[in-house]
């Protein structure tokens, strides 16, 4: 968060992150993310794909990765709202 305009930046949700975990379930394109922050809370994201022949493990990772990440951007969102109507 920088300035006094409660504006959230990148390195601002990066900095947030404290570990990510993935799962991909046995026979399936489903592939789950889960961040967790230095406070403890976790974050899920998901991905699929249509088919097993088209399934990348690392696309799938990457996409899960980045739908997790943005649950983190509404989250942090309100809490920073929150803050500013506080003060």
């Amino acid at each position: 968060m920088t300035g006094s305009t409660f504006r959230l930046t990148n390195a601002d949700i990066d900095a947030l992150i404290h570990d990510e975990a993935y799962h991909v379930f046995p026979g399936t394109t489903v592939t789950v993310c889960c961040l967790t922050t230095k406070n403890g809370f976790s974050v899920i994201g998901e991905s699929a794909c249509l088919s097993l022949n088209n399934f990348d493990r690392e696309i799938g990772q990457k996409i899960a990765r980045e739908n997790a990440r943005e649950k983190l951007w509404a989250l942090e969102g309100y809490a920073v709202k929150t803050i500013r109507n506080q003060q």
